[in-house]
C-alpha cells in the first residue's frame, strides 16, 4: 500500500473571492442604454423635421396657427424645477426625506402634461392637426412623442413612490428611475427650442 501524499487545502492560497459592488450597477447600465437609444430617436425626428424645415421658403406655412411660445416656456419652466425636486428627493432617500420631493417632482410633471394637453386641445380648435400640414404633422409627432415618455416618466416616478413607501427603494433603483426622468425633462428645452421657436 502506497502512502498518498496529503490533500491541500488550497483556500488558505486563494481565499475565496469576495463579493464586490459593480462600479455601475447594473439598472443604471440598462438605463443608461435606454436613454442613449432614445437620444438617437429623438435626433432623428429633429433631424428630418430641420430638413424639412429648411426647404421651406417660411416656417411655419402661411394659414397655420401661432404656436403658443409664452405659456410653453412657463411650462418648460415647471417641468425643469420637477428634476430640481427629483434631484432633492434623491439627495434626501438617504436620510429618509424623500417622499415631499419626490411628490412635488410628480405633480410638477403632472402640471405639464395636463398644461400640454390643454395647449393640444386649442391647436386643434384652430386648425392645427396631424393632416392640416407638414408642420402640424410634425409639430404632434414630435411633441406627442415626448408626452408619451413624461407619461412613461410619471409612471416610473410612481414606481419608485411605491417603492419607498414600502421601504424598498434601493438607491441604485432610485438612480435609473432618476436618469430617465433627467433625460425627459432635458430633452424637453431643446424640442421646445427646434419646434416652437
Amino acid at each position: 500500500m502506497t502512502d498518498a501524499p496529503p490533500e491541500r487545502d488550497f483556500r488558505l492560497v486563494h481565499p475565496a473571492p469576495r463579493a464586490r459592488r459593480p462600479v455601475v450597477p447594473s439598472e443604471v447600465i440598462a438605463m443608461l442604454v435606454f436613454v442613449f437609444t432614445e437620444v438617437m430617436f429623438f435626433g432623428g425626428l429633429v433631424s428630418a423635421h430641420t430638413i424639412t424645415r429648411s426647404n421651406w421658403p417660411m416656417w411655419p406655412p402661411p394659414g397655420q396657427p401661432r404656436l403658443p411660445i409664452e405659456a410653453t416656456a412657463v411650462n418648460t419652466a415647471v417641468l425643469l424645477a420637477s428634476a430640481g425636486l427629483l434631484w432633492l428627493a434623491g439627495r434626501r432617500h438617504v436620510e429618509g426625506r424623500a417622499r415631499a420631493p419626490l411628490l412635488g417632482a410628480m405633480a410638477a410633471g403632472g402640471f405639464f402634461v395636463v398644461a400640454q394637453g390643454y395647449e393640444w386641445v386649442g391647436l386643434v380648435r384652430e386648425g392645427l392637426t396631424m393632416q392640416s400640414s407638414t408642420h402640424g404633422a410634425f409639430f404632434y409627432l414630435i411633441v406627442g412623442t415626448h408626452a408619451l415618455h413624461v407619461l412613461a416618466g410619471l409612471g416610473v416616478l410612481v414606481a419608485l413612490r411605491a417603492r419607498l413607501a414600502a421601504g424598498r427603494l434601493s438607491v441604485d433603483e432610485f438612480t435609473a428611475g432618476r436618469i430617465f426622468w433627467y433625460f425627459v425633462v432635458v430633452l424637453w428645452p431643446v424640442l421646445y427650442w427646434r419646434v416652437y421657436l
